[in-house]
């Protein structure tokens, strides 16, 4: 069953509400075989929608008229003719979404979920964390109501960023508001609820350092990107100074990268993202590597309905699984229809789903009418990955 047809879509609106302005967009990937399956992948756009869907075009080439079910082959030849795969988010993010969807398919052709075509279930539903919760959140207080209105829902566990503005450095006052923010959501949601505090790599390691001090007796289960994810020496430094344990890799993108942070001790919890390592073809092998290393994963998973259940199928499979990192319920409205809603977070957990492949079908009329063309939306007051209005 050879690739006929590899086609790459940006979907959105110019305004949807969402968790932050890359919520109002996705890039979706259908893949067509020549005897008529179809099978759907994900790729990342954050500011670089053009360039992946260019980029998609370019894995095409390589990919149309191949073996569906040749995964490791096909990957070969796509990195044989690309020079710089190793270093290019662009190259990555097009392949992973590849992969995802001709797994998809193979699923489908064998009427088999992913997860059973990886090794089988291992667990039966799988423990997540909510993230984009707390859009529009600046006082202590707000933090705290909005925090037990999620947990009431369920939600065992919360992610959050509660640095507002600050970057590189922080200051004295910046610490006390950040040391506020996050006593607030622990007094108000108790200690049996995991806290896990988002620095989203933006500061340097003596910085760092002083937000770990600050935060530590609101015992965290992980901080996440401490420092800036190039600073390898900084990350080191922080690794000294530092009794809380650190969590990173959705910037990862190979199996490599991911094996020099767990070899050199710098990481305890990994977070690869299957829409940027090279799909389940090389996130397989990134699960394993942290098997070996004792290392449990939490991968990243924020960004559109095809990637999370792509995210579900690996967390079935792993033994080496920590939690999951759910943006589900923040969506924009139009994610969770375009897949029927068929994901949904139950108390705190997702279902191992049944279906072939995903185990999610696209609504592909609801996909026509999304698909837009152009540049995302950009807003210089407030960076494209902050959780909306809390950049203050």
């Amino acid at each position: 069953m050879r690739i006929s047809e590899i086609e790459g879509f940006e979907l959105g609106v110019s305004a949807t509400p969402g968790a932050a302005s890359w919520a109002s967009t996705m890039i979706l990937v259908k893949i067509t075989t020549s005897d008529g399956y179809v099978g759907y992948g994900e790729a990342v756009p954050t500011l670089r929608a053009l360039p992946v869907l260019e980029a998609i075009k370019e894995v095409a080439r390589v990919y149309k008229g191949k073996e569906v079910e040749n995964r490791e082959e096909n990957r070969k030849e796509w990195r044989k003719n690309d020079f710089y795969l190793s270093r290019s988010f662009e190259s990555t993010t097009a392949l992973s979404a590849i992969d995802i969807a001709c797994w998809d398919i193979v699923g489908k052709m064998h009427n088999a979920p992913v997860y059973e075509l990886l090794g089988g279930a291992v667990r039966d539903r799988i423990k997540v964390y909510a993230n984009g919760w707390y859009d529009n959140c600046i006082t202590p207080e707000q933090f705290a109501i909005r925090a037990k209105e999620i947990t009431g829902k369920g939600y065992k566990a919360l992610k959050f960023d509660p640095f507002g503005h600050y970057f590189d450095y922080i200051d004295q006052s910046g610490l006390k508001m950040a040391e506020e923010r996050v006593r607030a959501v622990r007094d108000a949601v108790g200690i049996d609820v995991d806290l896990l505090i988002e620095h989203h790599g933006r500061f340097n390691a003596n910085s760092a350092i002083s937000i770990s001090d600050a935060l530590a007796s609101c015992k965290p289960l992980f901080m996440e990107e401490p420092v800036h994810p190039e600073q390898f020496d900084g990350l080191r430094k922080y690794r000294k100074n530092s009794h809380l344990k650190v969590a990173l890799g959705e910037r990862i993108l190979t199996k490599e990268d991911a094996d020099m942070f767990m070899s050199e001790d710098l990481v305890d919890f990994l977070q690869p993202d299957i829409c940027n390592i090279g799909g389940f073809t090389e996130m397989k092998k990134v699960a394993a590597i942290a098997e070996m290393h004792g290392v449990e994963l939490a991968l990243h998973n924020a960004f559109g309905p095809v990637q999370n259940a792509a995210t579900i199928q690996v967390d079935a499979y792993i033994p080496n699984f920590l939690i999951q990192e759910s943006f589900y319920d923040f969506f924009p409205q139009w994610k969770r229809d375009l897949i029927h809603d068929s994901t949904k977070v139950e108390n705190g957990y997702y279902r191992i789903p049944k279906k072939a492949g995903l185990g999610i079908d696209i609504d592909e009329k609801l996909m026509k009418e999304y698909v837009i063309q152009g540049m995302e939306s950009f807003d210089p007051a407030e960076p494209v990955w902050v959780v909306k209005g809390t950049w203050s």
